[in-house]
């Protein structure tokens, strides 16, 4: 199989390097309009570099094409991409709008061909390991869950971020990562309340998730925040609490609290074992689904439902009101 990659920045320099190293794909080709960025990963992945999106789908007729670029651009790429034929794998968030959202989804079905968005956090060994205790029950009836991300404001190292008409701010852009995990672990989401403060500085967010079968999520995300990048997540219930946070080195876990001889007492278990990194792992279950023709753990429609979810948020932030889904 036959992979590209549009867009040689930090996301598009994470995918070419693993797609490098698999043995099931054959990285073929780079691009970026800033030719520099494409050569250098080219070196460094001993691929062919180009700055045009047209040349390189010309020489090399990829399989599959990883688009790592701005969210702005995600449709259009998208679209270019299933006309061609090939299978596309796109970064989150999906897009700016449902009706963006929508095209994409209907242009690669029309085509014949697979989308994948990269809802990163699903391959997550830690985030993983919570969905699985939600779905097996050792939580019990779910209550209440929190999550969090924070880190420095990526404007300053690429413009469009600070570009609220190309980013979608902190919300869509950042808090789309636990907006898409707490729906895959708690089901679909009902009402969506939100605040947002956002300058040059900074882009804050808190939103209260309520969900069909009676939990609600808190989210916040921070872009300038002054520490080191980080993220915590929680789900409680009636029988117990799991929890991660990145920040601790050995994360424990309270998956159960059941009552001992001597009280109640709590199984801890470490929360962040050695893996391989989650990227490598979606990737690589990207291309084994096109290769074994099975439907992914991030569908486009959760892509999609996680968009009108940040929406949702952004217009509730806007007008001080609930929004209903």
């Amino acid at each position: 199989m036959k992979v590209v990659v549009v867009g040689c920045g930090g996301m598009g320099r994470i995918h070419a390097i693993h797609y490098a190293s698999m043995p099931e794909v054959e990285l073929v080709g780079v691009c970026d309009i800033e030719v520099h960025l494409a050569e250098r990963l080219a070196d460094e992945t001993n691929c062919r570099a180009f700055a045009s999106y047209e040349e390189m789908m010309s020489a090399v007729k990829p399989d599959l094409v990883s688009i790592a670029l701005p969210t702005y651009l995600h449709k259009e790429y998208t679209v270019k991409t299933a006309a061609i034929g090939a299978h596309v794998v796109c970064e989150k968030p999906m897009a700016l709008t449902l009706e963006d959202a929508a095209e994409m989804i209907r242009a690669c079905e029309q085509a014949g061909v697979r989308l994948f968005v990269g809802h990163v956090v699903r391959f997550f060994p830690e985030y993983a390991d919570i969905k699985r205790k939600v779905e097996a029950g050792e939580l019990g009836k779910l209550g209440v869950a929190h999550a969090k991300r924070s880190g420095s404001h990526p404007a300053k190292v690429k413009e469009w971020f600070g570009n609220f008409e190309q980013s979608g701010g902190v919300i869509l852009d950042l808090m789309v990562h636990d907006i898409d995990f707490m729906r895959w672990a708690l089901g679909e989401v009902k009402s969506v309340y939100a605040l947002n403060r956002r300058d040059q500085e900074m882009d804050y967010a808190l939103a209260t998730l309520v969900f069909e079968q009676g939990a609600v999520a808190n989210l916040e995300a921070f872009w300038g925040y002054p520490g080191p990048f980080h993220t915590k997540a929680e789900i409680a219930g009636s029988d117990g609490i799991v929890r991660n946070s990145s920040l601790e080195a050995q994360s424990l876990q309270m998956v159960r609290v059941s009552e001992g001889q001597d009280g109640p007492a709590a199984v801890e278990v470490p929360g962040s074992p050695g893996y391989h990194d989650p990227y490598y792992y979606e990737l690589r279950h990207f291309v084994r689904c096109i290769r074994e023709n099975r439907e992914s753990i991030v569908t486009p429609n959760d892509a999609y439902k996680a968009v009108e979810i940040a929406l949702a948020a952004i217009a509730s932030a806007k007008t001080g009101s609930a929004v209903h889904l």
